[in-house]
């Protein structure tokens, strides 16, 4: 597991690697909760002003969670355990006390969409394509809060379009609906520009930063209608299942609605 997420501090700056490109950078667990901890405690992970998170290879940030992880999922409980997961570690990275910079190449799917998400700011390649294809490959949900972070970011009507139709937002798109906030050429340039923009940030008062990022974070914050029985619905289908193994064995899946 120390070598799926790879994480060290050069000067201010704190690196999160999402380590195996052999998967795409695909989540488990054990990743995820990772990375929520070095958020959730900054001052016992070195102490950087600045934190960048970052996918190794040049093909994907991460393609979301590790689908063989689904298994073992045969009851309501265990889909409703795993969003709330999710959730938790999302609002580690929101409420991480110092600035987040995502530097995205490549592919930014699922549930390292999600993080993308999270983070305060996201620089990404040419090459960048994000996503939630889940309506084409698992047939499973979101959870309310990771809509709501969605519609606020790109707008009910866009997240909508990407879910509905299965389809990756490329980088120029991205930009445009203010997704990325910069673009660069490639895997080289992206990272020479996250050390760049995290050692500017990083320069400035933390205190300002600090409260900009928080306030921002309780303007964001609003109660959600339950969301268990949607997320019961679509993780105990048969239907999801379907979609697990026929993504497993790289075939198209056959949809039946139930």
């Amino acid at each position: 597991m120390n070598d799926e997420i790879l994480y060290e501090v050069s000067g201010e700056i704190g690196w999160i690697t999402l380590n195996r490109p052999q998967a795409r950078n695909a989540l488990t667990f054990a990743m995820y909760d990772r990375i929520a901890e070095i958020c959730a405690d900054i001052e016992g992970h070195g102490s950087p002003k600045v934190l960048v998170l970052t996918g190794a290879g040049e093909k994907a940030f991460a393609a979301g969670t590790d689908i063989s992880q689904f298994r073992a999922f045969n009851k309501p409980e265990d889909a409703l355990a795993y969003e709330a997961r999710i959730d938790e570690v999302l609002r580690k990275i929101e409420a991480c006390p110092i600035p987040t910079i995502a530097a995205i190449s490549g592919a930014v799917t699922g549930g390292g969409a999600s993080i993308a998400c999270a983070c305060d700011m996201r620089i990404a390649t040419q090459d960048a394509r994000f996503g939630f294809p889940v309506a084409r490959t698992l047939g499973n949900c979101l959870s309310m809060n990771n809509y709501a972070r969605l519609g606020t970011l790109l707008g009910p009507h866009r997240v909508k379009d990407i879910v509905f139709t299965a389809r990756l937002m490329g980088a120029e798109e991205g930009k445009h609906v203010g997704l990325f906030n910069e673009l660069v050429a490639d895997h080289a340039a992206l990272m020479a520009r996250a050390k760049e923009l995290a050692t500017t940030i990083a320069g400035h008062a933390p205190l300002t930063l600090r409260a900009t990022k928080e306030a921002m974070r309780r303007l964001s914050v609003v109660n959600h209608t339950a969301d268990s029985d949607l997320v019961v619905m679509c993780y105990m289908s048969a239907d999801f299942r379907e979609g697990m193994e026929a993504f497993l064995a790289k075939r198209a899946p056959n949809w039946q609605g139930r």
